[in-house]
Formats: C-alpha cells, sequence, structure tokens
C-alpha cells in the first residue's frame, strides 16, 4: 500500500484506451496495463487479422496472452480512489475516439494539430516542428486536421490526386491522367479549384445579395408590424370613443323618452284620480240617500211616510256618465312603436356600416397579401405588385424647360412658354421629358396616371445624351420605353419599334426586376392587363422617365402608399 504522503500520480494508473482509471487492472507481456475489459476488447477485434498487440508499444505476440487480474495494481488503484480524487479526465494533448491522432507518435498518441496534404500524414505540435523548421518542408501545405488524407491517395497507382477529369468530374493523379482518362479534358486541380473557387465566390456574392434583400425585407416586416400595432390601438382607441359617444347619445334620448313618458303618466295619473275621487264622492251620496228611503220605507206610520217621502225621495241629478268604458292598455303604445321603428333603423345601419367596417378591417394589406415570387418571377396580383411599390418622386434638374412641376414634383404638365429653370448639366434640352431622382435596383413597381394624348414612359440610365434626337427615350440604346402615340403603343429600345396590343387605360404600371434583367408595363384598371415584357441585362441603376408630347398634358407618378 501507497504510505500516507506519497503523491500517486492519478495518469500513471488509468488506462490508455479507455483513458480512465484502470478497472480489473491486467499487466500483458509488455509491461503495459490495462482494465481487463478494454484490452480484451481490443483484441478481440484483432482476432479476425490473426494478431495480438500492444495498443502503446505495438508489441506483437504469436499467441493471445492468457489475462490475470494484477491485485498490486488494483490494490493502488483503490488507494487513489480513498483521497478524494476521481476518475483520471481525459487528457485534452491527447488524442480520443472522435480525434485524428499523430501519425508519428509511438505509444499513446497526441492529437494532432495539422495534416500536410503533400506528406498525407497528420502531425501533433512536437511531431509537426520540422514542417516550420525544414526549408522544403515549409513549402508543404497544411490543413486542419483530417481523417480522410487517404482520399488523396489514387487507389490504382498510388500517387497523389493532383489532376482533375472534367469529363469524368473527379480527382485523379497524373498517371490517370494518360492512362484511363486518356484523351479526356483534364486539368491540375489547382487550376480547376481557381476556376471552381471565382464560381463559388460568384455564388457567394449572389446569397450575400439576397441575404441583404431579405434583411431590408425583415426590417420592412418589423416595421410594418410597429406601424399595425400603432394603427390598430389607435384605430381600437377611436372606434371605443366614437362607439362611447353613440351609445352615450342612445342613453340620452332613452333618457328623455323616460322622462317623457313618466310626465305623461303622471299628469293621465292625475286626472284619472280626480275622477275617481269624485266617483266615490257619488257613491258615498247614493249610499247615504239610500240609507233614507230604506228608512222611510221601513216607517209603519202611513202619515208619517207619506209626510217625509218628498223631502227624502227626491235625487239629485248625476255630474257623470251613468258608465266609464275603460280603453285597453294603449295609453304609450306608439311611443313603443316609434321606439321599435327607431330600433329597426339603428339596426339596419349599424348591419350594413359593420359589413363595411368588418370588410375594411379583414382585407389583407399588400405588403403580406402575396408570397413573394421566386428569382425571374412576376407577382400575380396587383396586391403583389404594390409590395414592391417605391416612392418615386421628378428630379427638377433634369426637366426640360418646356415641363412644369406640381404635386410635390410628381406631376408634370407641358406648357408652351420655357419656364425659368437654372442652367444645369443634366437638363434635358431636346425632348419635353423628365428623369426621377430616385434610382431603381432590385424589385420596383410604380403608377403612372396620365390624361396625354401622346406620351412615352421609361426607365433610363443616369448616362442617356440630354441633346439632340439620341437623347429621346427609346431612341438609344441607355433607355426603354412604351410609347402611346397615335392612339396605339408601341415598345421603344435603341430606335427599334415594336408594336404593342392592349386596352387603353390613363394608368399604366412599371413592373422592373433588375438583377433578373426583367422591365413589364401594364394597363391598370379594375384588373391588370400585361402590355409588354422585355428580358434584357441592366449594367448600370435605372431611373423612371416621362416625354410627353402635346401642350396642356400631364402625367404624375402615382402615390401608393
Amino acid at each position: 500500500m501507497a504510505q500516507k504522503g506519497v503523491h500517486l500520480d492519478q495518469e500513471t494508473f488509468s488506462c490508455s484506451i479507455c483513458l480512465d482509471l484502470l478497472k480489473d487492472p491486467v499487466t500483458i507481456p509488455c509491461g503495459h496495463s490495462y482494465c481487463m475489459t478494454c484490452i480484451n476488447t481490443f483484441w478481440d477485434k484483432e482476432d479476425q487479422e490473426g494478431i495480438h498487440s500492444c495498443p502503446q508499444c505495438r508489441q506483437t505476440f504469436t499467441t493471445r496472452p492468457v489475462l490475470l487480474k494484477s491485485t498490486m495494481l488494483a490494490a493502488l488503484v483503490e488507494e487513489l480512489k480513498k483521497t478524494g480524487l476521481q476518475a483520471a479526465p481525459a487528457d485534452h494533448h491527447y488524442a480520443g475516439p472522435e480525434d485524428v491522432a499523430c501519425d508519428f507518435c509511438t505509444g499513446r498518441k497526441r492529437k494532432a494539430v495539422k495534416s500536410c496534404l503533400v506528406c498525407l500524414a497528420s502531425y501533433c505540435e512536437k511531431h509537426l516542428q520540422p514542417h516550420y523548421d525544414g526549408v522544403q518542408l515549409k513549402k508543404h501545405q497544411l490543413v486542419e486536421p483530417s481523417k480522410n488524407l487517404q482520399e488523396n491517395i489514387c487507389s490504382r497507382h498510388d500517387e497523389v490526386k493532383k489532376m482533375f477529369c472534367r469529363t469524368d468530374q473527379q480527382s485523379i493523379c497524373y498517371l490517370c491522367s494518360v492512362d484511363q482518362h486518356k484523351g479526356h479534358d483534364t486539368v491540375s486541380a489547382a487550376a480547376e479549384r481557381t476556376e471552381r473557387q471565382k464560381e463559388l465566390e460568384v455564388s457567394r456574392l449572389n446569397i450575400q445579395q439576397r441575404i441583404q434583400d431579405r434583411q431590408k425585407d425583415v426590417k420592412l416586416l418589423q416595421q410594418e408590424l410597429k406601424d399595425i400595432k400603432v394603427s390598430a390601438d389607435k384605430t381600437v382607441e377611436d372606434s371605443e370613443e366614437m362607439f362611447s359617444e353613440l351609445i352615450h347619445l342612445i342613453q340620452n334620448r332613452s333618457s328623455e323618452v323616460e322622462q317623457q313618458i313618466r310626465s305623461q303618466q303622471v299628469i293621465e295619473e292625475s286626472r284619472v284620480k280626480e275622477l275617481q275621487e269624485k266617483l266615490e264622492q257619488e257613491i258615498r251620496d247614493l249610499e247615504r240617500k239610500d240609507a233614507e228611503l230604506k228608512q222611510l220605507s221601513d216607517t209603519p206610520d202611513h202619515s208619517q211616510f207619506l209626510h217625509n217621502y218628498p223631502s227624502v225621495s227626491a235625487l239629485s241629478e248625476s255630474t257623470h256618465s251613468s258608465s266609464i268604458s275603460i280603453r285597453p292598455l294603449r295609453h304609450f303604445e306608439d311611443v313603443t312603436a316609434a321606439v321599435k321603428e327607431l330600433r329597426g333603423k339603428v339596426e339596419d345601419v349599424l348591419k350594413d356600416t359593420w359589413t363595411n367596417i368588418s370588410l375594411t378591417v379583414t382585407q389583407p394589406d399588400v405588403l403580406l397579401s402575396e408570397p413573394e415570387p421566386g428569382p425571374g418571377l412576376e407577382p400575380k396580383t396587383r396586391a403583389g405588385f404594390l409590395r414592391y411599390s417605391r416612392d418615386i418622386t421628378l428630379d427638377p434638374n433634369t426637366a426640360n424647360t418646356n415641363l412644369v412641376l406640381s404635386e410635390g414634383d410628381r406631376k408634370v404638365t407641358l406648357v408652351r412658354q420655357h419656364h425659368s429653370y437654372p442652367d444645369h448639366p443634366d437638363r434635358f434640352s431636346y425632348c419635353s421629358e423628365i428623369l426621377a431622382r430616385e434610382s431603381l435596383t432590385g424589385r420596383c413597381y410604380w403608377e403612372v396616371e396620365t390624361t396625354a394624348r401622346g406620351f412615352s414612359i421609361a426607365v433610363s440610365y443616369k448616362s442617356i445624351s440630354r441633346a439632340g434626337s439620341e437623347s429621346g427615350f427609346g431612341q438609344n440604346d441607355k433607355s426603354w420605353a412604351l410609347e402611346y402615340y397615335d392612339n396605339s403603343y408601341k415598345f421603344m429600345c435603341n430606335d427599334i419599334q415594336t408594336p404593342v396590343s392592349g386596352p387603353w387605360s390613363s394608368r399604366i404600371g412599371v413592373y422592373l426586376d433588375h438583377s433578373a434583367g426583367i422591365l413589364s408595363f401594364y394597363s391598370v384598371s379594375e384588373t391588370m392587363t400585361l402590355l409588354h415584357t422585355v428580358q434584357t441585362t441592366f449594367t448600370e441603376p435605372l431611373y423612371a422617365g416621362l416625354w410627353i408630347y402635346y401642350d396642356g398634358d400631364t402625367a404624375e407618378i402615382c402615390k401608393l402608399k
């Protein structure tokens, strides 16, 4: 037993297979010790190859050694446990089952920190040092530790795969390129990597652009959520206030009707009570008269009877009808009928109004009403287009001097007299044209309302000429235009005219997908009708443009939001 105070090295009594304290320790002929279960499991796997070796020193044994428990080691392990130490933690410098082991360590192998694509081996920090010090080894390509280095070796020629067959789309060695891949399109692996790297960068740029687009969409949706909450809270507050006022008004009217009914009730009851008292008094008088007559009738003395008869038998005239007809209980039925009629009218109004309110509340917002179409695809409904609507204003610095701006620089009118604009290099001097301020990329949609008898609705690069006939929209390779003239449409680009058929509408919708190279024009009324679509490649940001042909005509970029 270890004496008290003697330090017991925990790693010394750990199994190099499971990296835990030895359990039922056994020592094999080379002197190394293992858990009995661990070494048996290790040798069970080697039995298939007919060899038995030490996992640490790799010494082999012709026959499988007989394992006997080492009682001394078992006692030392128990003493180590009693000191309060737990099982030895795995040394982070040594390779575990999931790690890449150093190919040059003997015995217990350390973790590899790099793999060499030239040597096709993995190295721990100690064995990697020659790759940093050696002149030739410094040229080798080091990568993160990999278990798949052997995949870089040609199984046919045992050579490093430094070539790539484009025909068969696989890595090969040089001998393969002159053997079974002879005549194929083969290049060096480095050259193919360069080409693929370029494609990869393009893909990444596309992905990053899509990420940016989606992030913008997320911000829009986040803002939309805030706007929805603010709008809903404000509407609920206003509705509650108006309904409260309406309820208060009805309650006031109800109180007024009740007060009038009660006042009339008092008048009617007073009249009836007064008549009732007079009738009751008459009854009492009649009862008293009846008693006097009975007394006279019972007088036995004839002389006395005849003497009193004249004064007793005379009856006073009644001041009331002999009978009172009581009306059925309809005193206030007219009021009830009037209130009932009012209730019916209010219910009808509420029913009609509620339908409108309900439809207004449940109508989907254009931002969320339709899923975003895939790349190169257009929305299917106007609500889908409206989600891409842009706030576009016209740039006074580009306006021809015969154009006058209004409605917050959204509307333009063609006039005879020249407008006094300051000189500017961007101003159109030949055609009555104007460009918008905002550059357009990505997906955009806007609508133009026009009273013009002749016009062009266009998109253009900012670099378009500003003077001469080549500055007209559609008459150069820097602009694309839908023209309406002589009661017909046509599409123009690079001075090439394409007839366009479709219904006339004073409102034209324009959809642009800059990255996909799609430009579409729609006739907008109760429905949207496609007039023309062009598929091309846009190399610069675009700007919305308007060209008006006749004096007094107008065109306005609609405010869609």
